[in-house]
C-alpha cells in the first residue's frame, strides 16, 4: 500500500481538497486497495475542524465527496507511515523538512512538481487569495499528474 499525504498550512483549504480530490481519483480508477490518502496542516489553528466552506462548496460543483474530512497538523507519526508527503507551496515543503529532515524512505515533495510546464510553482492559498476556483484547477491537474507518476513508478495498474 502506498500512502500519500497532502500537507498545506492550516489543512482546511488545499490539502483537503487535494486529499478529496485525489481519494475521488483513486475510487474511479478502483486503486483504494493500493494507494491510500490522507491529509494535515503544518499549523495547529484548525484541528478538528471541517474543510473551509468554499472548499467544500468547490468539491461539491464538481461531485467530488468531502464527507469526513477533518483538519488535523502533520506528526511524526506520519514521516514514518508515509511514502510521499506532498506539499502545496515551498513554504509548506520547508516546514515538512524541518521537522523531518531528508529522509530516503519518504518522498517530500511539491504538488506541482509532478505537473510538466505547471502554470504556477506554488499552489496558491485560497484562504488568502479567496480564488478557490483556480486552486481546484490547480489542485486537479497535480493530483492527476500525480497519480499517473506513482501509477507508473510503482506499476500499479
Amino acid at each position: 500500500m502506498i500512502r500519500v499525504i497532502f500537507v498545506c498550512l492550516g489543512n482546511i483549504c488545499r490539502s483537503p481538497m487535494a486529499e478529496a480530490i485525489f481519494a475521488d481519483l483513486l475510487k474511479k480508477e478502483n486503486l483504494t486497495d493500493k494507494i491510500e490518502v490522507d491529509s494535515a496542516g503544518t499549523g495547529s489553528w484548525h484541528i478538528g475542524n471541517p474543510p473551509h466552506e468554499e472548499t467544500i462548496a468547490i468539491l461539491k460543483k464538481h461531485d467530488v465527496a468531502a464527507d469526513g474530512l477533518k483538519a488535523r497538523q502533520i506528526t511524526a507519526h506520519d514521516k514514518g507511515n508515509a511514502d510521499y508527503i506532498i506539499a502545496m507551496d515551498e513554504q509548506n515543503k520547508q516546514d515538512v523538512l524541518q521537522m523531518f529532515g531528508e529522509d530516503e524512505t519518504v518522498r517530500i515533495a511539491k504538488l506541482m512538481d509532478f505537473v510538466e510546464r505547471a502554470e504556477e510553482a506554488n499552489v496558491p492559498d485560497p484562504y488568502f487569495t479567496g480564488n478557490f476556483a483556480y486552486t481546484y484547477e490547480l489542485v486537479s491537474e497535480g493530483c492527476y499528474q500525480l497519480l499517473q507518476y506513482l501509477k507508473q513508478t510503482h506499476s500499479i495498474v
